[in-house]
């Protein structure tokens, strides 16, 4: 996929986003704002704001970080859109002046950093903007590779008589990099929305935070806090500063 850079993703798909993924658990908030304790709150790769509002909206002081001017621009159209403190740049490193109680990455954006030294600067950047007793949330998918069929795959995420929406996806398991176009086809046109990730394991991830100073403290399987087992597909991995 050529030229894309950190802002790909969301300035294409910047139009359709909340369409595409209006939906989300309401465990969530309450998860995001049990851990934020009262305290102040930053979210890595904001985007249109679909969990920081409904955060907001319930008592806690949220921030953001962005590389898509697209998707802020979504954000800032909403209801307290406006009101909410964002930088449009990269979350792989970033300097903030204040310390927070959460800082959180959702619905697999962490993976938006696409190498390992991107990856663990992040978790370095986020440790020195936690507060003492803050922690950094972390949801992300479980790798999956054995969907793959000579390092590809096709899935049908929709099909109706008015058009197709295909996910077309090839992995490298060298680089840990999924690229993906989500396709929409209808009888007049043809959309392509990519996206590129590079996927870690779980214990990847724990090493990563070590190296910045963070320890693993809980791994949910769910935002209900189900335990966390090998049929999971997903986890919420909480850190904290390590002693």
């Amino acid at each position: 996929m050529e030229e894309y850079d950190d802002s790909t993703y969301g300035q294409r798909i910047a139009e359709v986003y909340d369409a595409f993924y209006m939906d989300y658990d309401p465990a969530s908030i309450e998860l995001l704002a049990e851990l934020a304790r009262g305290g102040p709150a930053l979210e890595l790769g904001i985007g249109t704001g679909r969990i920081a509002l409904p955060l907001y909206e319930k008592g806690v002081s949220v921030q953001g970080i962005d590389a898509s001017e697209a998707m802020l621009s979504q954000l800032r159209a909403k209801p307290h859109g406006a009101e909410i403190e964002v930088l449009t740049g990269s979350f792989a490193e970033f300097k903030l002046e204040q310390r927070f109680s959460l800082i959180y990455v959702v619905f697999n954006t962490f993976f938006g950093l696409l190498t390992q030294e991107e990856q663990v600067q992040c978790f370095k950047s986020v440790r020195e903007h936690l507060s003492p007793e803050g922690v950094f949330l972390l949801e992300v998918f479980v790798p999956n590779l054995c969907r793959f069929v000579n390092h590809q795959t096709v899935r049908a995420v929709s099909v109706s008589p008015s058009g197709v929406k295909l996910e077309v996806t090839q992995v490298d398991p060298v680089a840990q990099q999924l690229t993906t176009q989500h396709v929409l086809l209808s009888q007049n046109e043809t959309r392509l929305y990519p996206v590129k990730l590079r996927y870690a394991w779980p214990t990847e991830l724990n090493l990563m935070a070590q190296i910045a100073g963070l320890d693993l403290v809980q791994r949910w399987g769910s935002w209900s806090k189900e335990a966390f087992t090998k049929n999971s597909q997903m986890h919420i991995s909480v850190y904290k500063l390590s002693e």
